[in-house]
C-alpha cells in the first residue's frame, strides 16, 4: 500500500502544480489541504479504509485534472478563463437528425 499511497501523494501535487499554475494562493491552499489529508490518515491500518481513501484521492485528482479551469479577473465584472491544453478536446459536430441504423 505505502508505495501506491506515495505515488498518489506525488500525483496530486503534480496535478495541483499544473491546475493552479501562476496562482500562488490556490497553489498554497491546495498544498496545505493535500498534506493535511494525508497526515490525518497516516496511521490508518485498515486495508479497506486505505483503499477507500485512495479512491477518494484518485477521484479528487481526476476532478482537478479534468474539470478545474483557472479564471483571471480582468476587471470587476469580467473573468478570463485560462484552459489548459489537456482540457481542450476536439469538438464533435452536433447533428440534429440522428442517422438511421442500417
Amino acid at each position: 500500500f505505502s508505495h501506491s499511497v506515495l505515488r498518489l501523494f506525488k500525483t496530486l501535487h503534480r496535478t495541483r502544480q499544473q491546475v493552479f499554475k501562476n496562482d500562488a494562493r490556490a497553489l498554497e491552499a491546495a498544498r496545505i489541504k493535500i498534506n493535511e489529508e494525508f497526515k490525518s490518515n497516516k496511521n490508518e491500518t485498515s486495508p479497506k479504509k486505505i483503499e477507500e481513501l485512495m479512491k477518494v484521492g484518485s477521484d479528487v485528482e481526476l476532478l482537478l485534472r479534468t474539470s478545474v479551469i483557472q479564471g483571471i479577473h480582468t476587471d470587476h465584472n469580467t473573468l478570463q478563463l485560462v484552459p489548459r491544453k489537456d482540457l481542450l478536446i476536439e469538438n464533435v459536430p452536433y447533428c440534429d437528425v440522428p442517422t438511421q441504423k442500417q
